[in-house]
């Protein structure tokens, strides 16, 4: 692959430290959720990070594959639920999402196939495809 763009994040401190990017635009506090066991406070977390990350990049390929199929997707809305649970195998941990997305004046049908060509399209679905479970929800 010929990189388009590269940037960088550097974290000092793991979930409880510091995180920011290497244009300097991201500079953000680091916080373990209670459910986590953590004290919670003002700090984002790596769940929260990856569904935004995650969120607007699917976001654009459903645009995209929208545009090349003439249809008007302008209001759209994607919601990604990030979830960090036990992973059995390995006492370690694992992620989940679910996909929530909204197409106003989309009839059903169509918006479940651009739904799902998105899920092809987008670069993070390809980079956790098989790696961790993605469910794809498309709401009223």
């Amino acid at each position: 692959m010929k990189p388009l763009y590269t940037v960088s994040a550097t974290v000092k401190g793991g979930r409880t430290g510091t995180v920011e990017t290497s244009d300097g635009v991201l500079k953000l506090n680091l916080s373990m959720p209670g459910a986590m066991g953590g004290q919670g406070g003002g700090g984002t977390n790596p769940e929260a990070l990856f569904a935004a990350g995650y969120g607007a990049c699917f976001a654009s390929a459903l645009a995209n594959v929208a545009q090349k199929a003439g249809v008007k997707a302008e209001d759209a809305e994607v919601t990604h639920h990030v979830s960090i649970g036990k992973d059995e195998e390995d006492g370690g941990f694992r992620l989940a999402v679910q996909i929530d997305v909204k197409l106003p004046g989309v009839e059903r049908a169509k918006a479940q196939e651009l739904l799902h060509q998105a899920h092809d399209f987008c670069p993070y679905s390809k980079a956790t495809r098989g790696n961790i479970e993605v469910k794809l929800n498309l709401v009223e």
